[in-house]
């Protein structure tokens, strides 16, 4: 990363867990920690308020292998290769170093980074009372391309079993958990009794999570996503899963911003999609 780069006071190049290159930012509006490797980001927290994201304490900061936690790029397929399984998971993007190619301290008080993976893709980050993610797809070939693309967020919450979501009502989902597909989830908020594994596929709606213990609410806008995931492991699965801890499931909820499945999205040369994520937190 070049030192010119550098805010100072507010963007500062430092080497974190692991020894991979990392970028802090102490911001007007909100302090945030992201990694180079895979334009990963790991921490947001607007001052006076708790952290937004989560992390386990057993991520793995070791290239091949994914960070567990914070925002994972997905990208250009969405879980499982479709025909080859053993290309990794939720595809290469992740696993790669990101170029920083530019910082900016904007005058609304926000910090703007932009990371770059060419030739397919580019990432905007601003950091702000909200967190503003956009991540960027261009076609640079000859022929249409379709990909799969989610921005992967692990969001902290005080108790999974004690708060709701809302948003996603009379929206149809496939659940790999309750092995059903095109189920209707009902009007009411959605309560966290179980694993929670689900794609809810044709929404572009806003999502909430009330969190009435640490008396917030986490609001997550997007834009040109139309598939929205939502993860808890509970018991049983966090216990299987080798980088989480197996008493740190309560503490989280996945609220994906995707585009997959029949989602999925097809580019035609020369054109760009832009994929958008937006998450605040309101107090209750």
């Amino acid at each position: 990363m070049k030192p010119s780069l550098e805010i100072p006071n507010v963007v500062k190049f430092e080497t974190g867990n692991g020894g991979l290159p990392r970028v802090a930012v102490t911001g007007p509006l909100a302090n945030a920690t992201i990694y180079r490797y895979g334009a990963h980001v790991t921490h947001f927290q607007p001052h006076g308020e708790k952290p937004v994201l989560f992390m386990t304490r057993q991520a793995q900061f070791i290239p091949g292998k994914p960070i567990r936690g914070g925002i994972p790029i997905v990208f250009p397929w969405f879980g499982p290769h479709p025909t080859d399984t053993n290309l990794p998971m939720h595809g290469p993007s992740r696993l790669v170093e990101w170029n920083l190619v530019s910082t900016e301290l904007r005058a609304d008080g926000a910090v703007e980074l932009v990371f770059a993976l060419p030739p397919f893709l580019q990432y905007r980050v601003a950091i702000g009372r909200e967190l503003d993610l956009t991540l960027e797809v261009y076609n640079s070939g000859q022929t249409p391309f379709k990909f799969e693309e989610a921005l992967h967020t692990y969001f902290c919450v005080s108790d999974v079993r004690q708060i709701t979501v809302t948003g996603l009502e009379n929206t149809r989902y496939d659940s790999k958990v309750e092995n059903v597909t095109g189920q209707l989830q009902g009007s009411d908020p959605i309560r966290f009794t179980s694993e929670v594994d689900r794609t809810y596929l044709n929404t572009n709606t806003t999502c909430i999570i009330h969190d009435p213990t640490w008396q917030r609410r986490i609001v997550v806008e997007k834009r040109n996503s139309d598939t929205t995931q939502l993860w808890n492991p509970w018991i049983a699965r966090a216990k299987a899963i080798p980088d989480f801890g197996d008493d740190e499931w309560p503490g989280m909820v996945c609220i994906e911003t995707v585009n997959a499945r029949v989602n999925a999205v097809t580019l035609a040369p020369g054109q760009t999609h832009a994929m958008r994520t937006i998450a605040r937190v309101e107090k209750i």
